[in-house]
């Protein structure tokens, strides 16, 4: 039963955290949703204790693999080779600096797939995983604290 009221938990804590970055969409006429939060997801309400779902390694392997797909996006290959570099090298560089998320592994895909613009960066990856870090450490928060019957 104890697996079941986690589970619950966790799939709460994700409808939530995705249902606000939605209604937020509407508000303030950015794009705060892609794919890959929906897999952070994964790791920031069932797995919250994983060292892949520390802020920084949502917060950094988000930003470090949009960027890379922004950059490799600029370079003269086929668009083959442009997604193949781009994964390979967010790979290589969140395990070198410390930062993996397995979920941003696909952003490079993302920002080449839709052919994304800078702007995507502090308008979707940055305030998306940040907002998804707080969701996450709240709910985190409230799983902590007593319940309170009358």
């Amino acid at each position: 039963m104890q697996r079941w009221r986690a589970a619950m938990l966790a799939g709460a804590g994700a409808s939530t955290a995705i249902a606000v970055l939605g209604w937020l969409d509407l508000g303030w006429q950015w794009t705060l949703l892609m794919a890959p939060f929906g897999a952070s997801c994964v790791l920031l309400f069932s797995l919250p204790d994983s060292p892949l779902a520390r802020p920084q390694n949502v917060l950094g392997g988000h930003l470090l693999s949009a960027i890379l797909g922004l950059l490799v996006q600029l370079l003269p290959l086929p668009m083959e080779l442009k997604l193949a570099l781009g994964v390979g090298l967010a790979v290589a560089l969140m395990q070198g600096l410390g930062v993996i998320h397995p979920p941003a592994g696909a952003n490079p895909l993302v920002v080449l797939l839709t052919a994304q613009s800078w702007p995507f960066l502090w308008q979707t990856v940055l305030p998306g995983a940040l907002l998804l870090i707080l969701m996450a450490r709240g709910a985190s928060w409230m799983k902590q604290r007593p319940l309170r019957t009358p």
